[in-house]
């Protein structure tokens, strides 16, 4: 009977071992179908209020790993004239920290963003400093689970997805636990259900319309809504190019107080 018991509960953990170390691949060739050396794009931030009154920003990223492998990334608002000139600078380093700057023109200097404020939102839109490196997190910083396979509806058609769970590793992370929906048959990743620390849905992000863009599948629309609020944000990617050229300089502090690369 002991044997019998072992056998049943050595083959759980085995199966529990195969699911998660499937989920944590399907998670990595989802973060990954974009790979580049680097990216350049334009695009239109919506914001809509509780209301359904809605502003709009328009902005500028520029994304590029250094010699280290670690991310970095420029937002450079253009539009309206109360954030034009605005510019924000991101690092995530491979050890897993992020540093984060913004120069706000109103002030005429760069803050370093602290850590107290990383929940704080991004330019008054649903995306909070944290969600802004989101994207960037290493595979290995969560626990990744199938959950089930599911059917859902995106761009007027359906599409069979692997349900995901995610659990972050450490206690520092905002969310409890995220849930994706990624598509089976390209890795496209539809959305993620972010949970609070009391087990709520916090926020969902939902991307749709892929295109072809500059050889890459890409979501030419991410759109996070804060749950509770009935709040949204919807950025629009209006222009997008990978591999193009980007000087180092564009990467520094120096570029964000003036704009211009050294």
């Amino acid at each position: 009977m002991k044997r019998i018991a072992l056998f049943v509960t050595t083959l759980i953990a085995f199966a529990f071992s195969v699911n998660a170390q499937d989920a944590a691949s399907i998670m990595e060739q989802a973060r990954n179908r974009d790979n580049a050396a680097t990216m350049s794009s334009r695009s239109r931030m919506v914001i809509t209020a509780k209301n359904g009154s809605t502003t709009e920003r328009v902005m500028d990223q520029y994304s590029k790993d250094d010699a280290k492998g670690n991310d970095r990334s420029v937002v450079v608002f253009q539009s309206p004239a109360t954030v034009k000139g605005t510019r924000f600078l991101m690092m995530d380093n491979a050890s897993g920290d992020t540093d984060q700057w913004i120069f706000l023109p109103s002030l005429d200097k760069v803050r370093r963003i602290a850590s107290s404020e990383s929940g704080g939102s991004f330019m008054g839109s649903d995306f909070s400093y944290d969600d802004m490196s989101m994207m960037s997190r290493d595979i290995d910083e969560d626990t990744h689970a199938i959950l089930r396979e599911e059917t859902i509806t995106v761009d007027g058609g359906g599409a069979l997805c692997y349900v995901i769970q995610s659990l972050p590793k450490g206690s520092d992370f905002p969310y409890s636990k995220m849930v994706s929906w990624i598509d089976k048959s390209n890795y496209r990743a539809y959305k993620t259900e972010l949970y609070n620390k009391r087990g709520a849905v916090e926020k969902l992000m939902e991307m749709s319309v892929y295109r072809d863009m500059s050889g890459h599948d890409t979501a030419t629309q991410t759109k996070v809504s804060t749950v509770a609020e009935g709040t949204s944000t919807t950025l629009y990617m209006d222009i997008i190019k990978y591999d193009d050229p980007i000087p180092e300089g564009v990467f520094t502090t120096a570029y964000l107080e003036t704009g211009r690369v050294r």
